[in-house]
């Protein structure tokens, strides 16, 4: 099958690999977690994998004692190497039909999954973002007492989505949500490397370049602030973003 060709119809009853990096996430991995073994989506199977970076705050030891959770895999890392690293690592163990992204902090709605999956399964697209950016919305994040790192992040992403959109031929609102769901053939013949947020930017190239334009479907949101946990380093890894879409748009897709 050629890419970006339509795919053919999922199972009867698909399974959904939902994978969960995981480091330094003690005040939310528990309550991320709970919620996510609970989950019930119908006509589906899940599959979680959580990819525990050997964190320093407690977090592992959280996170072991769901090892034995029916649905529920656990990828230990000897050391963090970033959020790409450990999704790259999860993509390795799936099994899943459909694979979902989700973090462990709890800026995202769980009860967002059902919405996301219905064009996947009515196979009208193979590749669906969680816009977090509602088409009236400039701002997404609002970090209490934290004007400067606000006016920042919310400033690059719209300059960040901008250099997507033009290079790409798009007109998304959110390239760089967590929420990005897809069929597991989509990443036939791609290889990845970036290992920490700079995977966002090639997972997305990459796909696109496969001939997988994504839908954006709005999801809720509720953003966390550094004080809270957020890990993006602000002047170090935007530079890492420059060097992962050049490679992603201009070099090898394997």
């Amino acid at each position: 099958m050629k890419p970006g060709q339509p795919l053919p119809p999922l199972p009867a009853r698909p399974t959904l690999s939902v994978l969960v990096p995981v480091f330094n996430e003690r005040g939310t991995v528990q309550a991320a977690l709970d919620a996510l073994v609970a989950k019930r989506i119908e006509g589906w199977e899940l599959e979680i994998i959580i990819i525990e970076s050997n964190s320093t705050d407690g977090s592992r030891e959280i996170v072991l004692g769901y090892q034995h959770h029916p649905g529920v895999k656990i990828v230990l890392e000897d050391k963090p190497r970033g959020k790409g690293h450990a999704v790259r690592a999860g993509l390795k163990q799936l099994t899943g039909d459909v694979v979902l992204i989700q973090d462990a902090d709890l800026e995202y709605d769980l009860a967002d999954y059902e919405k996301l999956l219905a064009p996947l399964i009515a196979g009208t697209h193979h590749f669906v973002l969680g816009a977090r950016h509602s088409p009236n919305q400039w701002s997404i994040r609002q970090f209490k007492g934290q004007l400067f790192q606000t006016f920042v992040l919310n400033s690059a992403h719209w300059f960040f989505t901008a250099m997507i959109d033009v290079s790409l031929g798009l007109r998304l609102r959110d390239p760089f949500t967590m929420y990005k769901v897809f069929r597991r053939e989509c990443l036939a013949g791609l290889a990845f490397r970036c290992n920490r947020f700079d995977f966002d930017w090639e997972l997305l190239i990459k796909l696109v370049r496969q001939g997988y334009r994504p839908l954006e479907i709005p999801v809720r949101y509720h953003s966390r602030s550094f004080a809270e946990g957020k890990k993006i380093r602000m002047f170090y890894d935007p530079l890492t973003w420059f060097v992962a879409w050049a490679r992603a748009r201009f070099g090898p897709l394997d």
